[in-house]
């Protein structure tokens, strides 16, 4: 308010056709005060501005961080046809807008062309001659400049058209200030709900692919970028993509930086990197870097451990990411290393207790099933023994045998509940199985599973990893919400994909309710996202229930 006081003060005294005209200051000051939004502030000051000065056409060039160019460029009566003939925008490092960026005060010309300092117009551009520049202040620093040209009659801007527009740049000031505040405080609370978000959906029991795939999803719409990107330490010591959201998944997914890329070094040491351009950056090596501009790599980093890297990168051309942005992408990034480390202790007191379970039926299988089962087996020999009927004999020695089969079948599950998955083989069907029969103490039933091709040897270690966790998705969904008495399971690694490349596909049908109009859909959201990220599909349809009822989910993904 200060700087309008001054400059309004300095109207006093001045020409009749000044004092005439101060209403209409006065209501381009109301105008350009009315509302909060940024942009819609910058578009109102350039039109009020070429209306209060009756020029023909008017800019503000907005001053970059590095106070040596611009980093946008409004403008007003230029319009899109002749914004597309003229092409890139000035970037105010030449010429008399570079000129008014380094020495800030007003400029009156009556021909910018014949200034020394002018740099010519571009080709197709239109014709403009005469010319007035003012410099905005926000909150005591030069924000940009406000350009007027074209005074429309032929004349040039008069000594009382620059004292009403530098009224009306002080003004605009103090609006940019206010929307800058705003746009700020939204930024701010836009970060701090998707935090919230993130450990929300972290603490909620998803597992480790879910919960980096919610992180990678999250860092996307709230950076506005091209992609968000999680990777975690390989065990080559370098980096690996192990979760995607971006506008085009293909070929991200499981990509390596090797440990002697000075990237990998400075993330895994847990200091962020900021690239102004991945394409054209050397330290960016791997084959996606060309596909993006701007780029925010930020270590997943709690209690001086690093967990990982989230990489937040725009397309090829966008704007650069602001100080504040980089800010809050950090504070972000800190945040969700936090609720990972969280979400797995939680996870391990939930398999701890899930062991600790397990234990406990194991003793009591052995100590009072298998018991009794064996001293029911010892009266049914008793009887075998005394009985003189030959089809009684047979039959008691029939039902013994059938105890000594389930007593053996006891005793496998007995083992396998007291082993460690950790110990079980790692190969694909194992894997599948092992889900399976994990699913089936839910389930109260042993769904069915079967196998097309070598499974084992086909299919590679990222698929593989991903079909089970597709797999786990599809059976907790049947579990929680299919109500169904029958579920098959299918691998199948001989298939065909549409374009023609070698694929695998998972079945997982059951018999249950099916898939309620309106109900959520979050479980099968996740299953296309993960195909899509390994460039297969994800689709849904009838199940195994009389007349098609229930739900049958198929995944498709490369070898």
């Amino acid at each position: 308010m200060d700087a309008a006081t001054e400059v309004t003060r300095s109207l006093q005294g001045l020409s009749s056709e000044l004092t005439s005209r101060i209403p209409h200051l006065l209501e381009a000051m109301r105008t350009v005060g009315a509302g909060l939004d940024l942009h819609i502030t910058l578009d109102r000051i350039a039109q009020t501005a070429a209306e209060l000065a009756d020029a023909r056409y008017a800019a503000i060039g907005i001053i970059d961080e590095t106070r040596e160019g611009l980093s946008d460029f409004v403008t007003y009566g230029v319009t899109a046809q002749q914004h597309q003939r003229i092409g890139a925008l000035p970037d105010g490092h030449k010429g008399l807008l570079g000129a008014l960026i380094h020495d800030p005060k007003p400029l009156r010309l009556a021909d910018l062309g014949q200034d020394p300092r002018s740099a010519g117009l571009p080709p197709r551009h239109p014709p403009m001659r005469t010319f007035l520049g003012v410099p905005i202040q926000v909150q005591g620093e030069i924000f940009g400049n406000l350009y007027l040209t074209e005074k429309r009659g032929g004349g040039q801007f008069s000594e009382e058209d620059l004292h009403m527009v530098r009224v009306l740049a002080a003004e605009a000031g103090i609006a940019i200030g206010n929307a800058r505040m705003h746009a700020a405080t939204r930024q701010r609370e836009r970060w701090i709900d998707g935090s919230v978000a993130v450990t929300t959906e972290l603490l909620a029991g998803s597992d480790v692919d879910d919960a980096l795939a919610v992180v990678a999803e999250q860092a996307q719409r709230l950076a506005e970028s091209a992609a968000g990107i999680v990777l975690l330490p390989d065990d080559e010591g370098g980096l690996e993509i192990v979760a995607v959201s971006a506008d085009d998944p293909t070929g991200i997914m499981g990509t390596h930086i090797p440990p002697d890329s000075p990237v990998a070094e400075q993330l895994l040491a847990g200091e962020p990197v900021f690239v102004d351009d991945s394409a054209t950056d050397p330290r960016m090596v791997t084959a996606i870097a060309p596909r993006f501009g701007p780029s925010m790599m930020l270590p997943l980093k709690s209690g001086g451990r690093v967990l990982g890297t989230l990489t937040i990168p725009r397309n090829r051309g966008a704007r650069p990411y602001t100080a504040a942005e980089r800010t809050l992408a950090t504070q972000f990034a800190a945040q969700a290393a936090l609720a990972l480390v969280l979400a797995d202790a939680q996870r391990d007191r939930e398999r701890l207790a899930v062991l600790e379970d397990r234990d406990r039926i194991a003793r009591d299988l052995h100590d009072l099933v298998i018991q009794r089962l064996f001293a029911t087996g010892m009266m049914l020999e008793s009887a075998h023994r005394k009985s003189t009927a030959p089809e009684v004999a047979q039959g008691v020695g029939k039902a013994v045998d059938e105890l000594d089969v389930t007593i053996q079948e006891i005793r496998t599950a007995i083992f396998a509940l007291q082993q460690s998955p950790a110990e079980a083989p790692s190969g694909l069907r194992t894997r599948v199985l092992r889900e399976i029969g994990t699913a089936a103490v839910p389930l109260g039933f042993q769904p069915s599973a079967n196998f097309i091709g070598p499974v084992d040897s086909r299919v590679g270690e990222l698929t593989g990893k991903n079909l089970i966790a597709a797999l786990r998705e599809a059976l907790s969904n049947a579990f929680r919400h299919a109500q169904a008495a029958r579920i098959e399971v299918v691998v199948d690694a001989t298939i065909t994909l549409p374009d023609g490349s070698d694929g695998v596909r998972l079945t997982v049908a059951d018999d249950g309710i099916g898939i309620p109009p309106g109900g959520r859909r979050s479980g099968l959201k996740n299953l296309a996202r993960r195909a899509e990220s390994l460039g297969g599909s994800s689709t849904y349809g009838p199940g195994l229930g009389e007349g098609g009822s229930g739900t049958k989910v198929t995944w498709e993904a490369p070898l």
